[in-house]
């Protein structure tokens, strides 16, 4: 199960659910270069090498320390699936993705304040197993998701993924990725995981 405590102590080898969203539930993303920009910043921190500024200076580099599992970008919220190795790189990396991508919509948008609702909400699960409902839900959050653009879920069926994208550690759970989307399009089950979700979550 996961564990129901949220943002406390953050622990090594660990698997998060992260979850935030705009504040007032304000969209975070209006246009598709808003998403597109987003997925840049996976990039720009999880990569093999370490990015360049315009200046030349090096962006905070986290892969091997911390892996991106899963994800999905909606207009107003966004749920990522983490795999910290170690302390205290998931908050180094949520950090740098919500500062630089307020930056980034402040800018463009002509506005100021914050943009995310006060602090990301980070549930620890406490077995390996529960990936694979992880995976589920959060791939399941458009409506339309066979065919969304802005999800994982591509990345998990087609056989090939970027470098700032893990999807072995969860379909190794499955005997192929056939049974992977099997596994999502059935609908009971993931009925009876959302109602525990949501109240993992709070205040979704």
């Amino acid at each position: 199960m996961p564990s129901r405590n949220v943002n406390k102590e953050q622990a090594p080898d660990s698997y998060y659910h992260i979850y935030t969203r705009g504040a007032n539930q304000q969209k975070i993303f209006l246009e598709a270069a808003d998403y597109k920009y987003f997925l840049a910043l996976f990039e720009r921190y999880l990569s093999n090498k370490s990015a360049l500024s315009k200046t030349g200076e090096p962006y905070p580099h986290y892969r091997g320390r911390v892996q991106l599992l899963a994800y999905c970008l909606m207009s107003n919220h966004l749920h990522l699936l983490v795999y910290q190795k170690d302390v205290p790189y998931l908050e180094k990396l949520m950090r740098s993705l919500m500062t630089s991508y307020s930056r980034y919509f402040n800018l463009k948008y002509q506005r100021s304040g914050p943009l995310f609702e006060s602090r990301y909400k980070a549930v620890r699960l406490d077995n390996d197993s529960y990936l694979q409902h992880i995976t589920r839900y959060i791939h399941l959050n458009p409506r339309l998701w066979r065919n969304y653009r802005f999800s994982s879920l591509n990345y998990y069926l087609a056989g090939h993924e970027p470098q700032w994208l893990n999807t072995s550690m969860a379909l190794k759970l499955f005997a192929s990725r056939a049974d992977y989307l099997k596994f999502v399009a059935d609908y009971e089950e993931q009925k009876n995981m959302l109602s525990e979700f949501k109240y993992q979550l709070a205040n979704y």
